[in-house]
């Protein structure tokens, strides 16, 4: 399977560079953007990708491209022993490091890191999340790879990413809003309209739906399910590792 792949700024330099700069520049407004622009969806998706790793033993989490920490504390808050975020960009660490320190959390630890090339040894965490984040690995198949080789058998696999509705009129309406709406608040909010352009044309390239399914099979993962949330506006995939892997 090809995946398409869509930069922020132009067709030259690494995606990575490109990526770790768009989030370095949105980091200040990117919370208020998240929540403002979803109209407050956001938080409900990511309140069901807790709850369903809590169905599962999860002491030790991993949470990719964690961006300002958001799923990482909600994941501290539900039994998680010890939590760890990585994300290329230091300025959305920064934010998330304050949050964690004014509600005086613990367990959970942020360190700059590859999505692609992870730190860590193999089989180490029981549960590995990544929320809208996907869509941005330079190289999507070795990104997923790196998740599972550090899942323990056994252990689950949760991605939250955007997908596309198919049903009349919430199709239509998602499409307008991507093209027209999403960029102009965008531009406004953040001051970067092209990073705003950006997400509606990484999420019309990537391998949503059976698709992303099928490429979590490929890299050896098991009990693939794709769950559609809020008309198919977002999906929650899940997958485990096999027992008998290592």
């Amino acid at each position: 399977m090809q995946v398409q792949e869509v930069k922020p700024f132009s067709s030259e330099g690494s995606k990575k560079a490109q990526i770790e700069e768009m989030f370095d520049d949105i980091s200040r407004r990117y919370d208020f953007l998240n929540h403002f622009l979803s109209l407050g969806i956001d938080r409900s998706w990511r309140k069901t990708m807790i709850r369903t790793i809590s169905k599962v033993p999860h002491d030790k989490i991993l949470d990719v491209a964690t961006g300002t920490a958001d799923v990482a504390i909600a994941a501290s808050k539900k039994g998680a022993g010890e939590v760890i975020g990585v994300d290329i960009s230091e300025n959305m660490l920064a934010i998330g490091r304050k949050k964690i320190e004014k509600l005086k959390i613990t367990n959970v630890r942020l360190d700059r890191g590859d999505s692609e090339s992870l730190q860590f040894p193999d089989n180490t965490f029981d549960v590995v999340t990544v929320a809208f984040g996907v869509r941005n690995y330079e190289d999507l198949r070795k990104g997923l790879a790196e998740m599972r080789r550090v899942l323990k058998p056994g252990g689950m696999l949760a991605v939250l990413e955007f997908s596309y509705p198919t049903a009349f009129p919430v199709k239509q309406f998602y499409g307008f809003y991507n093209a027209y709406i999403l960029p102009f608040l965008g531009k406004i909010f953040s001051g970067s309209r092209k990073a705003y352009t950006y997400l509606p044309e990484s999420v019309k390239a990537f391998p949503e739906g059976k698709e992303f399914v099928e490429l979590l099979s490929s890299t050896g993962l098991t009990h693939t399910q794709q769950k559609k949330l809020t008309f198919g506006i977002c999906s929650l995939y899940t997958a485990l590792k096999d027992e008998a892997s290592s």
